[in-house]
């Protein structure tokens, strides 16, 4: 069977110039990443916004900003949230695969849980995916290559701080299998492109901050990760489940605080003597304001300024470019000044097109 559909081109468009909405927009981006449940499920939350009234006037008031503030993801989340508790029985069934009625089982979540839905639209996403560890883990593979110096690590927008963690996990890069070998976690994104260097990377500390740090030893934290899993990928799923079973084992050493006052604090000190300060951050820059974003500038271009040979600095991001048309890992590194886009990838980290030998 198929799922409903508009019998307009444009959910909710009567007229033929009308722009479509965000939320149709992330619809068709699911389809084409192959996630085809979840743009199902975007495409009937835009025809049935109207049934939660909340919700839809707060999604309608990010306006040009609904991309950078991931409203998608959001209320797909929310969703995702509502069906794995149980609460809506058609829901329920339609992320059981029980039936296909998009449109009739969101209406009715809609209608029911307007206040639910609103609390977590105005929470900011914490996906933590792990996915895009492999990403990280090759830039500092080009670092270690590059300077040979061990790792301390300084990551902004950690959440659980899962990605702290990466070196517990195990790897294979277009054939370089990397990595801790006997791990619970294997991460093996399809590779296009040239591979990375075959480099061991050694990570001495690793340090992260949140404005809203996820425990794993809570339950409930726990559960809003996996709700942030597309429901039709059960395979993240259960790498998430794997990864709070190490993380458990070995907490990442989280804070809570602003990302660009803890980096400047963390980062005024000299590094020691052969070790090489890396910043990390993955898909956390367009929530930041301008302001923010600029502080951060400006502490990774002084650390860099004090950058020598035997105490190197880097930073490696994982981020939407500018136009918000593709993913790409940038590593920018120091004393040599150097700004390379390493790669281009999917969002989640399913692919990685290395574009450098």
């Amino acid at each position: 069977m198929q799922p409903e559909r508009s019998k307009t081109m444009y959910p909710g468009s009567d007229n033929p110039t009308a722009q479509p909405s965000e939320l149709y927009r992330q619809s068709l981006v699911m389809r084409a990443i192959g996630t085809p449940f979840v743009a199902d499920l975007l495409a009937a939350v835009d025809r049935q916004l109207d049934k939660a009234p909340l919700s839809a006037a707060l999604i309608r008031s990010w306006g040009s900003t609904a991309a950078s503030s991931a409203i998608a993801m959001r209320i797909n989340a929310a969703l995702h949230a509502l069906a794995r508790r149980g609460v809506e029985p058609q829901l329920a069934a339609l992320y059981a695969g029980d039936h296909d009625r998009f449109d009739e089982a969101v209406a009715l979540a809609l209608a029911a849980h307007d206040e639910f839905l609103v609390d977590w639209l105005l929470r900011v996403p914490q996906t933590n995916e792990i996915g895009r560890a492999a990403a990280l883990y090759a830039a500092l593979m080009v670092l270690a290559q590059d300077h040979g110096h061990d790792f301390d690590l300084f990551e902004i927008g950690a959440s659980a701080g899962l990605n702290l963690n990466l070196s517990r996990y195990a790897y294979d890069l277009g054939g370089v299998r990397t990595g801790a070998p006997d791990s619970l976690v294997r991460i093996a994104p399809e590779w296009r492109g040239p591979r990375p260097p075959d480099a061991a990377v050694t990570v001495r500390q690793a340090l992260g901050v949140d404005l809203h740090p996820l425990d794993v030893n809570d339950p409930a934290a726990c559960e809003r990760l996996a709700s942030f899993i597309f429901a039709d990928q059960p395979e993240r799923a259960e790498r998430l489940d794997r990864a709070l079973a190490i993380a458990r084992r070995h907490p990442p050493r989280l804070d809570t605080g602003d990302a660009a006052s803890w980096l400047t604090a963390q980062l005024a000190a000299p590094a020691p003597d052969g070790r090489h300060r890396v910043v990390l951050h993955s898909m956390v820059l367009q929530y930041l304001s301008a302001e923010d974003r600029a502080r951060i500038e400006a502490t990774l271009n002084e650390a860099g300024a004090s950058a020598t040979a035997t105490r190197p600095f880097a930073s490696i991001g994982f981020e939407w470019d500018l136009a918000r048309e593709r993913v790409e890992l940038r590593l920018r590194s120091w004393p040599d000044g150097q700004d390379r886009v390493l790669a281009h990838c999917h969002p989640y980290g399913a692919w990685i097109h290395w574009l450098t030998n």
